[in-house]
């Protein structure tokens, strides 16, 4: 609990105390030797700080005289905290201690120790690999979109743990952190799965591109951290000098990121027009918008259930303005954006602010969006992008796609 906090109940509990003794109320004011000195609304508002925090007070106080062994203050606070935010039932919405809320934006910058994957709270409350992230351990160990983490180094969590989960995942390369995952099989059976993976320093290139065929061009983005857009500005940049006839954009397995960088990722691409819009609870919108200056060349989006957040927005904004046909699968559909702030100790939060809508107004949390052309993958490829072409069908149609969109 805060000094302020305290303070403010030392305050309250005086003044209640002081009413008490003196006895002098009455339905409309609070007197002392006939002046006022509390008006009505006032007293109820104190009087009722008073319930609010006297139970968990008087708790804390219960725990401490009486738990079997010796109570460290600072958990018993942090908590607390953790508590105000999961009695919302957001799992977006978490409250991170000085060390989480440290390794929460090391991954936003880009580099950070570990074994490379994206987790998000389940609907199961299990922790959820969104994707594994390109190149890294986590990808050459096997893991997928969908997997459970049920333990970490022989610990069980569920995903109200899942921040301290993440922590022990990370650490220094060339140590080695052993997951349990669970995953389902065709049949949906449940299938537990032990893999010990050597972490590396994970730097995250997160833009890849290349030229395939007839001239067509090729960019891959795992993630939106705060490299991405220079990193896509760099490829764009050289793939438009080689006169390229229409690119395809994978966002496959991306988790999102950083919305302003998708955003300006996305005004590179569409012309002049809403990108997306966040609305609160409260009605109140915001806009980010695109200019007129875009690149006007064919244009596919490869998506599939991993593709979520940012990666969304991106898609979504490509869809509705009809600057590029999408393929692949449905997206993974999370569609709320959460407001992120460092507090004076070097804790954090991270809380649930406002839904965002595609330019058409769609919301597409929970449902996620449809491709303009439905491709599944079959189970055995567990490679995709232009190093496995022979079995990526998603971008074997893609190609063919933007090849009839040329000729």
């Amino acid at each position: 609990m805060s000094k302020k906090r305290v303070i403010t109940l030392m305050v309250v509990i005086i003044l209640l105390t002081n009413i008490i003794t003196f006895g002098a109320t009455n339905l409309m004011t609070i007197k002392y030797k006939d002046k006022v000195i509390l008006p009505a609304k006032e007293y109820e508002q104190l009087k009722s700080s008073y319930k609010k925090y006297s139970k968990a007070m008087g708790l804390e106080d219960y725990i401490r005289d009486n738990f079997l062994k010796d109570v460290d203050e600072e958990q018993l606070m942090e908590g607390q905290l953790k508590g105000l935010f999961q009695a919302l039932e957001d799992p977006y919405s978490v409250y991170m201690t000085e060390d989480e809320f440290k390794s929460f934006t090391e991954h936003t910058q880009g580099i950070y120790g570990g074994i490379g994957v994206i987790v998000t709270p389940g609907d199961d409350n299990l922790i959820t690999v969104v994707s594994p992230i390109e190149g890294t351990p986590g990808e050459r160990a096997g893991l997928r979109t969908g997997d459970k983490i049920i333990k970490v180094n022989g610990e069980e969590f569920t995903a109200d743990n899942m921040d301290k989960a993440v922590k022990l995942m990370k650490g220094e390369p060339k140590t080695t952190v052993s997951i349990t995952i669970l995953r389902k099989d065709k049949d949906g059976k449940n299938n537990y799965i032990d893999l010990d993976i050597v972490r590396e320093e994970i730097r995250l290139i997160t833009v890849k591109s290349n030229i395939i065929e007839d001239n067509i061009g090729y960019i891959k983005i795992t993630s939106f951290d705060e490299l991405t857009y220079e990193d896509f500005m760099k490829e764009l940049n050289s793939l438009m000098k080689n006169n390229i006839s229409g690119i395809i954009l994978d966002l496959r397995n991306n988790p999102g990121g950083l919305l302003n960088v998708c955003v300006d990722i996305a005004d590179e691409l569409l012309g002049e027009g809403t990108i997306v819009y966040t609305e609160t609870r409260h009605g109140e919108r915001a806009y980010e918008k695109s200019n007129k200056k875009h690149i006007d060349i064919p244009l596919v989006v490869l998506v599939n259930e991993g593709s979520a957040s940012a990666s969304e927005i991106l898609a979504g904004a490509i869809k509705d303005h009809n600057k590029g046909i999408l393929i692949g699968n449905k997206t993974f559909g999370k569609g709320v954006v959460q407001r992120i702030r460092e507090l004076s100790d070097g804790s954090g939060f991270k809380l649930t602010v406002s839904e965002y809508f595609t330019p058409n107004g769609t919301n597409i949390h929970g449902i996620g969006i449809e491709p303009d052309i439905t491709v599944d993958l079959p189970e055995e490829v567990q490679e995709i992008g232009i190093e496995n072409l022979e079995q990526d069908i998603q971008l074997k149609t893609a190609i063919e796609k933007i090849k009839d969109i040329i000729r």
